[in-house]
């Protein structure tokens, strides 16, 4: 038998022959007080100090069970002192005729309970053998209080209660043998189901996708840590509340569906789910929500259809930009010998406009080819943070940077791999970019951090105007949203990134404002 089984058995031993002893002292007591009154009986006094040793037996063991000392002996000493004690309370009260012949079997209970069959047998022999003592030594001695038996009457009474006693003895040590093996396989499912429980728990803590529950009433019942950190949220806060405030439109698809999209969050909290929605069997009207984050694919694949479509409209732009740059020159260099052979004012006028807008129109044809075909890199180790301290000190007497608020932040000293004449073109779009966005009394900060395997610049306005309409063709050329912008700034910026091996990433909204992500590999 198990240490902690046995340990047990014996507790409730302990705490059974504590009951028993307590009522016992009751039923002694209302029998003393109910009396009349007189001194007490030599056999009252010997019931109540059986009584205390009962008590007194029970404390030491359950003492000794609170130290962890509990044994095999104790169960024994308990058995031997049950046997004794009704032998003594059964002698008292009337020897063979006593009305408290029922503790024996008490007894043999007690001992089939903390040791089995075997022990409830040993009980019951001792239990017969002492009540023959009491009913012989009675009859010997003469001392029995309704007189001798007839020898036939004492033989009765002995055989009856040995065999009671024993039938009690197989029975109950059946019936705890049956107890001990279904509280062992209860305790082997009950492990079971706690391995599988924590099995089950360790499972939906590391999948990496999202799952979220409801019961039929649409309250969120659980929700994984991965889906806790794809939405952002805490499991506590939102356990219990509605599944559309979590997972707005969900409920728009139907059960059982096939794998589906679904956009939720806003600002920089905006996340695209793949999602899947499936009943849960054994309680109707369940639901069983799976997701993953899309967001980041979402977002390469835009990277790649922009990458695709600028790469086409670089092709197409180099080769225009090339075919008009000869007949440009022509046109400028005819514009200068009609002026110099110009007799009047207006003639003079007219060829000035003709140059001017000439040479307008051959800048522009050096943005558009410096689009289409950016320069090689010509890479040297960069200290960022330096690099990036000297472009904003130079951009603060930039007319559009008057009233707007600018803050920067550097984290440790970072050395990068970049051309930084482009790198600084690129810081200048953005940085002027960011202070006509914010406009008066704007706010723009500047930040340098490390991130993963490269390091990020964060250039955030407070001005948050880039629509989700715009955001779909913020990088391509000659898109702008300002007055008298070729729309060139960005589409270059893009391509002399891309030529690093970084990124350019932007997030748009007016309660949180814009922000563009430079990322450069380290």
């Amino acid at each position: 038998m198990a240490g902690g089984a046995f340990r047990s058995r014996l507790v409730w031993l302990v705490l059974f022959r504590t009951v028993a002893a307590s009522l016992s002292l009751v039923i002694t007591l209302a029998r003393l007080l109910l009396q009349p009154s007189q001194d007490l009986s030599r056999a009252d006094t010997l019931s109540l100090a059986v009584i205390v040793i009962a008590y007194v037996s029970t404390l030491v063991v359950g003492l000794r069970l609170r130290r962890g000392q509990g044994g095999l002996s104790d169960a024994w000493v308990q058995v031997v002192g049950d046997v004794v004690i009704a032998t003594g309370l059964v002698y008292l009260s009337g020897g063979a005729d006593s009305p408290l012949t029922f503790l024996y079997s008490l007894s043999v209970i007690g001992a089939a309970v903390v040791l089995d069959r075997r022990g409830a047998l040993w009980a019951a022999a001792a239990s017969a053998l002492c009540f023959a003592t009491l009913v012989v030594g009675a009859r010997f001695f003469g001392n029995a209080p309704g007189g001798l038996m007839p020898p036939t009457r004492v033989m009765f009474v002995l055989g009856s209660n040995a065999l009671a006693l024993v039938l009690i003895a197989v029975l109950a040590g059946y019936l705890s043998r049956q107890l001990s093996a279904a509280g062992g396989a209860l305790s082997a499912r009950e492990a079971d189901l706690h391995r599988l429980g924590r099995l089950q728990q360790q499972i939906l803590s590391s999948m990496p996708s999202g799952l979220v529950t409801c019961d039929a009433s649409r309250r969120i019942t659980y929700v994984n840590p991965a889906g806790c950190l794809i939405l952002q949220v805490d499991a506590t806060q939102v356990v219990g509340t509605d599944l559309e405030a979590l997972l707005p439109g969900v409920l728009g698809l139907a059960p059982r569906s096939p794998r589906s999209e679904l956009v939720v969050g806003k600002g920089l909290k905006r996340r695209i789910l793949g999602l899947s929605v499936t009943p849960l069997d054994g309680e109707p009207g369940a639901l069983l929500m799976v997701f993953q984050d899309l967001t980041q694919l979402r977002r390469m694949e835009d990277d790649l259809k922009r990458a695709d479509r600028l790469a086409s409209l670089g092709a197409l732009s180099a080769q225009l930009a090339h075919e008009l740059r000869n007949p440009l020159a022509s046109m400028r260099g005819s514009a200068q010998l009609l002026a110099q052979d110009a007799q009047d004012g207006m003639a003079q006028k007219l060829t000035n406009i003709l140059i001017r807008e000439a040479d307008r129109l051959a800048r522009l044809v050096e943005d558009f080819l410096r689009f289409a075909r950016p320069p090689t890199p010509v890479l040297q180790q960069v200290a960022l943070a330096s690099l990036l301290t000297e472009t904003l000190d130079m951009l603060r007497v930039d007319p559009l940077a008057r009233d707007v608020r600018v803050e920067t932040a550097t984290s440790e000293p970072m050395a990068v791999s970049v051309d930084p004449d482009q790198l600084r073109q690129v810081l200048i779009n953005l940085v002027r970019n960011a202070f006509q966005a914010a406009g008066p009394r704007g706010h723009v900060k500047v930040a340098l951090t490390r991130a993963e395997n490269e390091a990020r610049i964060c250039i955030w306005d407070s001005g948050g105007s880039i629509t989700e309409e715009m955001m779909g063709h913020l990088f391509e050329p000659f898109f702008t949203t300002r007055d008298g912008g070729t729309g060139l700034g960005l589409s270059t910026a893009h391509s002399i990134i891309r030529a690093h091996g970084g990124a350019i990433r932007v997030r748009s909204n007016p309660e949180e404002g814009t922000e563009f992500v430079v990322g450069l590999p380290l």
